[in-house]
């Protein structure tokens, strides 16, 4: 059986104290089955390789790129953070207190 890690008590991506973490999978599940992401991950990786992170966050990577793109490019913390939006946002979220939920200005 997979053991999942466990949920922290700080956002893994902009590190603040949050009481609800939400899993994100660095390897979308709906990707899971697709022949191409079989051949690249194990299926202990497919299943695993999550963060914990606060909505805000959440929110952020999903706006950053398509889930497509998450999986196959973007499948770590540390690739993530190479996204120049998404660390900009987190370095900026960082310093907000525990409760602060971002408006997003919404493009046209």
């Amino acid at each position: 059986m997979l053991k999942l890690p466990p949920q922290p008590d700080n956002c893994e991506l902009c590190e603040r104290p949050v009481a609800r973490l939400t899993r994100h999978h660095l390897i979308p599940k709906h990707l899971h089955r697709k022949k191409r992401f079989q051949k690249l991950f194990t299926r202990e990786d497919l299943i695993t390789r999550t963060l914990w992170v606060c909505r805000p966050c959440h929110n952020a990577i999903h706006k950053a790129r398509s889930e497509y793109e998450l999986g196959l490019h973007f499948n770590t913390r540390e690739k993530l953070l190479e996204l120049e939006e998404l660390r900009t946002f987190v370095e900026w979220l960082r310093d907000k207190p525990e409760g602060f939920v971002p408006k997003f200005v919404r493009q046209k």
